[in-house]
């Protein structure tokens, strides 16, 4: 694993020194040296690339949700890889960001049925996690977490699914609203949003991160492969990231889908990106990407797919090594 890391170390791309040194080896986000590194990270030609088609006002020609390339999405992206907070150019791009998912129309148009809001709580769930993480956040942050809440599901999490009979909620919109409302919880001290993701996490835990309560299937295929990003998509490395940053991935439930990534890293030590949630094109067409997150092949590794599965598992070790009994 050492040898892994200092690969990573090593790379070309500060997205992923950073990652590593400050997720995999848990470095002060706040010291002078990865504050330099934030810098790098800004001036990089990935980041240089996702901010390339601003127009003079500062904003995206896109609506913000154009998928991969909008907004919305350019801001999960940057929240992500290290981009340095603060930055007041990003404020267009908040705009269009917030203007769209504070709407009265989207919110007051929202329908209720039997007795449950239907939303894409990850519209809202992202937003509020990259306003946050890239320090852009102002009063109309609480607006979306006390939606999210407002629309949180009996059984914890979130759904879309307009069909009446739907009762359970989707891995899909309920994952990112766990990760927003934990880091929301935990920057504004609040208890109510802390137990909202703690609500949230029991519709993940309950299935062990990938299978069906009622028969122990593996719910969707693609829950098991690896990719980056995964935008609003899931599988297990996104899920056990989530519940890493929650402080959750000591829970027991966890244990095999750990086992499951663990068994997919390569001989090198690193993992792969077993499949893309987008594709590299200069069309404006849905999935769209002006930046190549490091391809995709299942015997080489992804040096974003690698770096993100390190910081888990050294998560859940230093949760294992806490909670082992001490000899006297």
């Amino acid at each position: 694993m050492q040898a892994m890391i200092d690969r990573l170390l090593g790379s070309e791309d500060p997205c992923v020194r950073y990652k590593a040194r400050v997720n995999v080896l848990g470095e002060d986000r706040e010291s002078e040296s990865i504050r330099q590194l934030q810098s790098e990270v800004k001036r990089s030609a990935r980041v240089t690339s996702l901010l390339s088609e601003r127009t003079p006002d500062g904003k995206l020609p896109y609506d913000p949700y154009a998928q991969w390339y909008g907004s919305h999405w350019v801001l999960v992206i940057l929240a992500d890889i290290g981009y340095p907070p603060g930055d007041t150019s990003l404020f267009p791009l908040r705009e269009q960001v917030l203007a769209l998912w504070l709407s009265r129309e989207h919110v007051e148009g929202l329908p209720v049925i039997n007795g449950r809001i239907r939303v894409h709580a990850s519209q809202e769930a992202n937003a509020l996690f990259s306003i946050l993480s890239l320090g852009l956040d102002d009063d109309r942050v609480d607006q979306l977490a006390q939606n999210l809440m407002r629309w949180q599901w009996p059984d914890g999490g979130w759904n879309c699914d307009p069909k009446p009979e739907a009762t359970h909620s989707s891995f899909w919109e309920s994952l990112t609203p766990l990760r927003a409302l934990s880091l929301y919880g935990r920057q504004r001290a609040s208890e109510q949003a802390l137990e909202a993701g703690r609500r949230a996490a029991e519709v993940f835990l309950r299935r062990r991160l990938f299978r069906r309560e009622r028969d122990g299937a593996i719910m969707n295929e693609e829950f098991v492969k690896l990719h980056y990003p995964c935008y609003w998509y899931y599988d297990i490395l996104f899920g056990l990231k989530v519940m890493a940053e929650a402080g959750l991935i000591g829970d027991a439930r966890c244990g095999e889908a750990l086992e499951l990534l663990e068994s997919k890293r390569l001989n090198d030590g690193g993992f792969p990106a077993e499949e893309a949630c987008y594709h590299l094109t200069d069309e404006l067409e849905y999935g769209r990407s002006v930046v190549d997150w490091g391809g995709v092949s299942k015997g080489q590794m992804n040096e974003f797919v690698t770096v993100d599965a390190l910081y888990v598992l050294g998560e859940a070790r230093k949760h294992t090594a806490a909670s082992a009994p001490h000899k006297g």
